[in-house]
């Protein structure tokens, strides 16, 4: 016959107190390690999986750009003949979702600074690299050529666009040109833009009319759409006759949050068709 149990003693509920902090402790510690792990994947190694896509991208533009200029009739032109009016250049090449079409140079990020822009902006596409909008411009056109990219993971792309400044050159690479957009102004520049000399600035103002408030740099919403629209912001997806060429890049903000977007725009201020040997002088920008 079992003795009956007497009242537990304070030590034993100590005991049990003990063990049951031991025990959400290590539950705790499991929990952190497992979150720290997401985190050096989400941030380091699909950003190892997005650069071997982009290379991937990289040589398949390469390819398809070597191949269009063995068939083409080149005609040799000297260097100062070579801006051309973008309103004359016509795309000779399609976008295929999730291929390369172009090429993004930033010059005051590096002269390493190229990334291979693909069609579309899926998951999937945006994890090979900065992902055309399809149903807005390309580049050169009438309109806005709209480009989204990741901040932080999967290549981060954008991860710097937060230290361009004013008339800093985005220049966009195609199979047959070389588009040369420089970023707006800022919106704490507007009043004195006119009055302040500033260098690399030729072609780029504060924005009247339809374009009022369209800035170099802006954060917004996720679901402010109308950033990529043909007049950013003006609800249309129609391009005006009088339409600027555009670029607009967008990421997410701040990094490691998706809460809000940053927007980058840019005016086309000058083009040049693609010669063999040729790189715009704006490339050498620091």
């Amino acid at each position: 016959m079992t003795a009956p149990r007497g009242p537990v003693t304070a030590s034993g509920g100590r005991s049990v107190g003990r063990t049951l902090i031991r025990g959400a402790g290590e539950v705790l510690i499991t929990l952190g390690v497992v979150v720290l792990l997401f985190v050096v994947y989400e941030v380091y190694i699909t950003d190892l999986f997005g650069e071997r896509k982009q290379a991937q991208a990289t040589v398949a533009v390469d390819r398809v750009w070597a191949d269009a200029e063995a068939t083409a009739t080149v005609v040799a032109q000297a260097p100062d003949q070579l801006a051309t009016d973008p309103r004359e250049r016509v795309p000779r090449y399609d976008t295929v979702t999730g291929e390369g079409f172009a090429k993004i140079r930033i010059p005051v990020l590096g002269v390493d600074y190229v990334f291979t822009v693909v069609e579309g902006t899926d998951p999937d596409d945006l994890y090979i690299g900065p992902g055309h909008y399809p149903e807005t411009q390309l580049p050169g056109e009438q309109g806005n050529f709209a480009v989204a990219g990741h901040r932080v993971s999967k290549g981060s792309p954008f991860n710097d666009l937060g230290l361009l400044h004013s008339c800093d050159a985005i220049v966009v690479e195609t199979q047959d040109d070389w588009f040369v957009y420089r970023v707006l102004p800022m919106a704490e520049e507007e009043a004195t833009w006119a009055s302040t000399p500033r260098a690399r600035c030729g072609g780029v103002g504060v924005q009247a009319g339809a374009y009022a408030g369209v800035y170099g740099r802006e954060i917004t919403l996720p679901s402010d759409y109308a950033q990529v629209l043909p007049v950013p912001t003006v609800l249309s997806t129609t391009v005006p006759p009088d339409a600027q060429r555009l670029i607009t890049l967008t990421t997410c903000h701040p990094q490691f949050s998706d809460a809000e977007r940053m927007i980058i725009h840019g005016v086309l201020v000058t083009s040049y068709a693609k010669a063999p040997g040729f790189l715009p002088p704006e490339l050498a920008e620091t």
